[in-house]
């Protein structure tokens, strides 16, 4: 058993946001143990990642959702950063284009899945078309509340052909937002971040709180759970992605292909 474990939502337990502590960290603190943790997974997810691209026959899929400011960007910079980009790939989902309305809503997402042997990180994904069309009423519930099993059967497929997926939702409560937002407003660097969209999207809090809760409810299987990630302290939030990616890569055991027969008699000249 690992210490992730309680973190994980499992099919056919409900799980209730408005009881969960977005603070909670157990046992850590933070330091510099955090910090050598966090290194320690960094390094290791570096080695398994070079594996899983020379074995090339498996791929990994990392789906991050969250509030606006629930920390997608960082968890990317400060965990998966460790990964060389040469066989990962990193896919923003903004609002569809002209194009992609034309299709179904999972055509631009499988088009972005990784190929075997790659990391594919998605910084929000197809679950925005159970939350942002839900709550801003984009389409009528008689269509999206049946992508939860659309979207359940999609990623049994992507695992059945050898992509393990791993989704966490980054979850922070009113306060904290309130302020990395004033934060952005207050940092020139980090202007560019903030819409006044954004105090729109504030208001409407509780209503995204009830679709998360549907989406963690409605689409944590076996083949592709959903982890809350405590995100109010960023720290934490690094830690647990870490560990929990390298326990899962680690289970997937990606293993070195066997060198060529008789390099063992070649000498270089």
């Amino acid at each position: 058993m690992s210490w992730t474990d309680p973190f994980k939502v499992s099919p056919g337990k409900p799980v209730d946001l408005r009881h969960v502590d977005p603070s909670q960290c157990l046992d850590f603190k933070k330091g510099q143990t955090s910090k050598a943790l966090l290194a320690e997974n960094r390094d290791a997810l570096a080695q398994l990642q070079y594996k899983l691209y020379a074995e090339s026959k498996q791929s990994l899929l990392i789906v991050l959702q969250g509030i606006d400011a629930a920390g997608k960007d960082g968890s990317i910079r400060k965990v998966f950063t460790a990964f060389n980009p040469q066989g990962c790939s990193v896919t923003s989902f903004k609002a569809p284009s002209k194009k992609e309305l034309s299709h179904d809503y999972l055509w631009r997402v499988h088009r972005a899945t990784p190929s075997k042997g790659s990391v594919g990180i998605f910084n929000r994904s197809h679950y925005e078309d159970v939350l942002i069309v839900r709550v801003l009423d984009l389409v009528p519930e008689s269509i999206w509340s049946n992508r939860y099993d659309e979207i359940n059967q999609f990623e049994q497929m992507l695992s059945s052909n050898g992509t393990r997926i791993l989704k966490f939702f980054l979850y922070i409560d009113p306060d904290e937002q309130k302020e990395r937002f004033q934060a952005r407003l207050d940092d020139p660097l980090k202007n560019w971040k903030f819409s006044k969209g954004d105090l729109e999207q504030r208001k409407l809090w509780e209503g995204y709180i009830d679709a998360y809760q549907d989406m963690l409810n409605q689409c944590s299987t076996n083949t592709a759970p959903w982890y809350i990630v405590p995100a109010n302290r960023k720290w934490f939030r690094n830690i647990l992605i870490s560990q929990v990616t390298r326990e899962v890569l680690e289970d997937m055991n990606p293993q070195l292909p066997r060198p060529e027969d008789g390099l063992d008699k070649i000498v270089i000249q």
